[in-house]
């Protein structure tokens, strides 16, 4: 399937149902907030059954997205097929590799999604996680941002992070998180070891809950010129580093 025809959006309440309901992979769905109607609802139902995510907005909202004809909903497919954490991992000790994963937590930028996702491919990072909501979306610009690179690596969409990163930790892998707030420098940590990365948005940085979920915090050293990197330059700098030791 072609970028333009996954791209495409699906409006109105019988084709966004047959989409969910012939599996296709979804990346957004919003409805109309202030809807009523039976048929909403029945839809809603729909997506609970098949545990898919959907954000309600206001009418004015979807008319932007996709003028007046919509029926109060609007679907737009995904580009890639998401994985799951819990499959994911076991395969990697079962093929005898020390995982490097990168979490995204707020990342809603899609060119820094895309360039981070390129570094990613480029520096052996496993697989990367986003979570269902609070992320940017996985579209057509986000795949040319990273060159391609969605396409080459599997990407865990997960309903709630702090879970996710829990059961990583379960797993034997420790997770660190990169922020300025830290008071260990990258160079003094050791990555060598099974290791997931967790990247917050240059907005608001890592959410709390998952700070302190962190097995260890680590910072990239600077001046104080500027308080900080882009995000997707800061997991470029994280990973090399990662890389760097592992092949020590």
């Amino acid at each position: 399937m072609t970028s333009e025809k996954k791209n495409k959006p699906v409006y109105g309440v019988n084709p966004v149902t047959e989409a969910v309901l012939a599996g296709k992979e979804i990346e957004r769905i919003f409805i109309e907030r202030q809807s009523r109607s039976d048929a909403i609802r029945k839809l809603k139902q729909v997506l609970k059954s098949h545990h898919i995510p959907w954000t309600d907005i206001p009418v004015e909202k979807l008319n932007r997205l996709a003028g007046h004809h919509h029926q109060g909903v609007i679907c737009f497919l995904s580009e890639i097929e998401y994985q799951k954490t819990e499959n994911l991992v076991p395969l990697l000790f079962e093929s005898g590799k020390v995982p490097l994963i990168l979490i995204l937590d707020q990342i809603t930028d899609v060119r820094n999604l895309g360039a981070l996702s390129r570094s990613a491919v480029c520096l052996d990072v496993d697989f990367i996680i986003i979570p269902e909501k609070g992320s940017a979306m996985i579209n057509a610009d986000a795949v040319k941002t990273s060159s391609g690179a969605l396409h080459h690596i599997p990407v865990a969409r997960e309903k709630d992070l702090a879970v996710t990163v829990k059961f990583l930790k379960e797993s034997g892998i420790t997770v660190i998180g990169c922020t300025e707030k830290a008071s260990t420098p990258i160079s003094k940590s050791d990555f060598s070891n099974p290791c997931a990365f967790i990247m917050g948005s240059e907005e608001k940085g890592i959410e709390l809950r998952l700070l302190r979920l962190c097995d260890s915090l680590v910072k990239i050293p600077m001046n104080n010129k500027i308080s900080s990197l882009n995000v997707s330059v800061a997991a470029g700098i994280l990973l090399y580093e990662a890389n760097r030791q592992r092949q020590i």
